[in-house]
């Protein structure tokens, strides 16, 4: 199924999910509350969720039938993430679940007792959430999204969809980015090196920022830009694909489904991946397992996607070669 198919089969199946799960669990059910900082409509996230309830489901936890999973939805709003984990921490489940840095911060300091599974988080140890990746100790572990080759190869796929970029301009938000930025800043640093082309740190924080950011790199007739992963840049896809696209920017992004909704290419984790693997441990967890003995683990699955159709609209040329290397071509 291509992925146009796939999301409007997904719209479709909207009103299916639950936005807050105001039922209560049936006496002697165990309970998952789930928290993502992204709306109730953002569709990749509902497929995320859909990964993670079906391979819980394989190892013998339906939703509805012994176990009861809570969702809550930050909305990119801090405020709205620190009342989902409030909410969800009262209703004192088995297990809860939670992406991204903020959200592991917002959850890790509502509850020292209840198991806490993060994903898509970049830095557990330097943001204090575990004590080691090998032996977490508190009550969080999971799942990263750093891969040290990353920065390398978004400065070289960039470089080779866009041979006349001369100037790149590194995007990320400082308060969830690996070290504020700087690690993948170093590694696409060392990447161009070899090359004439320049490096430039383009931190933001919210969605007027992106749209500034973006409006002054257009002055730069020859600028691309590589888009970090982390909550503000992937929150706001749709406003940096709509003014790439406007201004006729190429940038490559961390993850396959910002190509697939118009971005250029991405190179990156496979989200959906990790949930599933998240899903694993929330099932160890639910049988005894002791979360502080839980490894984090490294991603392990990585996607590459090219969208043709954007190439031709920015006047670029993608090599046979390149095409024949994608996980996913979208025409």
């Amino acid at each position: 199924m291509r992925r146009r198919e796939f999301l409007g089969a997904l719209s479709g199946a909207m009103a299916m999910w639950p936005l807050a799960a105001p039922a209560q669990p049936r006496d002697g059910d165990r309970q998952i509350g789930i928290i993502t900082p992204f709306a109730s409509t953002d569709m990749e996230t509902r497929h995320h969720l859909d990964v993670f309830r079906s391979e819980l489901s394989k190892l013998g936890w339906t939703d509805g039938q012994g176990i009861k999973i809570h969702y809550r939805w930050g909305d990119g709003d801090p405020a709205h993430i620190a009342q989902g984990v409030k909410e969800l921490v009262a209703l004192k489940p088995d297990v809860l679940l939670g992406r991204a840095t903020p959200v592991a911060k917002a959850l890790a300091a509502e509850t020292r007792t209840i198991p806490i599974i993060f994903v898509v988080v970049s830095d557990p140890v330097g943001d204090n959430l575990v004590a080691s990746i090998s032996r977490p100790g508190g009550n969080l572990t999971g799942f990263t999204n750093v891969e040290a080759s990353l920065g390398g190869k978004w400065f070289g796929l960039l470089k080779e969809l866009a041979p006349a970029v001369t100037r790149v301009f590194v995007m990320f938000n400082p308060a969830t980015s690996p070290g504020s930025g700087s690690y993948y800043m170093q590694l696409i640093e060392q990447a161009a090196q070899t090359t004439p082309m320049k490096v430039a740190a383009t931190p933001v924080d919210d969605r007027t920022g992106i749209e500034r950011s973006i409006d002054a790199i257009a002055q730069d007739r020859d600028a691309g830009i590589v888009i970090l992963p982390d909550v503000v840049t992937t929150g706001h896809r749709d406003l940096i694909i709509r003014q790439a696209a406007h201004y006729r920017i190429p940038a490559v992004y961390a993850y396959r489904y910002i190509a697939a909704e118009g971005g250029l290419a991405s190179y990156g984790v496979d989200v959906a991946d990790l949930y599933r693997r998240a899903a694993g441990y929330a099932d160890r967890i639910l049988r005894g397992d002791n979360v502080a003995e839980l490894p984090v683990q490294a991603p392990l699955k990585f996607e590459l996607a090219i969208n043709v159709k954007t190439a031709t609209s920015l006047g670029l040329k993608v090599t046979p070669t390149l095409l024949a290397l994608a996980d996913e071509v979208i025409e």
